[in-house]
């Protein structure tokens, strides 16, 4: 495989930086680092992102994630390996990342179960997460970024 071209945050690197900035911002927001590993390759499982499907788990797993969780992310609602805090975060970022998919991108019952574990605070750092790994997903898959190639 080879990709289409280079990664555009590597021919633009002011975008690399907004990027992480970006994803750092919520860094300080008391989210548990594996709810957004978690997060990071669902979405990135819906949005066929290879480049993010192999770095995700690889960094959850120095972050203390089980493979058995790892291996079950894509069937989370029929796993009994995730928190009700996972679950509900698991269904926004589902719901964020498939918007074109109901009428209603984001239904209230979904948004309600994760308001009911998380602060405005953590919801926030929540879609901004989601937020980052969607454009991630995004400029990978549009260039055919290869996984483990590196850039």
């Amino acid at each position: 495989m080879e990709s289409r071209m280079k990664n555009p945050v590597m021919v633009i690197p002011a975008a690399m930086q907004a990027l992480q900035a970006l994803g750092q911002s919520t860094d300080a927001v008391d989210i548990p680092v594996r709810t957004v590993h978690l997060m990071h390759l669902r979405a990135s499982q819906i949005n066929g992102c290879s480049v993010c499907v192999d770095m995700h788990p690889k960094l959850a797993k120095k972050d203390g994630e089980t493979d058995e969780r790892l291996f079950a992310v894509a069937a989370w609602r029929e796993s009994p390996y995730f928190t009700d805090e996972e679950r509900a975060a698991l269904a926004l970022t589902e719901a964020v990342t498939r918007l074109a998919d109901r009428s209603d991108p984001v239904p209230e019952e979904i948004w309600d179960e994760a308001a009911s574990f998380y602060t405005e605070e953590q919801l926030a750092a929540l879609v901004l997460q989601i937020s980052v790994i969607n454009v991630w997903n995004r400029l990978n898959a549009a260039t055919k970024q290869v996984a483990g190639a590196g850039w």
